[in-house]
């Protein structure tokens, strides 16, 4: 499945995007989820930097 979204993230229009995945903490059982975004390779470090 990665091939495909490296594939599809490089066709729009010649704007480069990322995927971000960042480690969710859950506040009520303590366990860690992941949450996955696709974002403009610009704001890859905003959207970092948000909690």
């Amino acid at each position: 499945m990665a091939k495909k979204v490296v594939a599809t993230l490089k066709k729009t229009d010649n704007k480069s995007f990322a995927k971000v995945i960042r480690a969710v903490k859950s506040e009520k059982t303590g366990a860690y989820s992941f949450r996955e975004e696709i974002v403009p390779a610009e704001l890859v470090k905003e959207t970092l930097a948000q909690k």
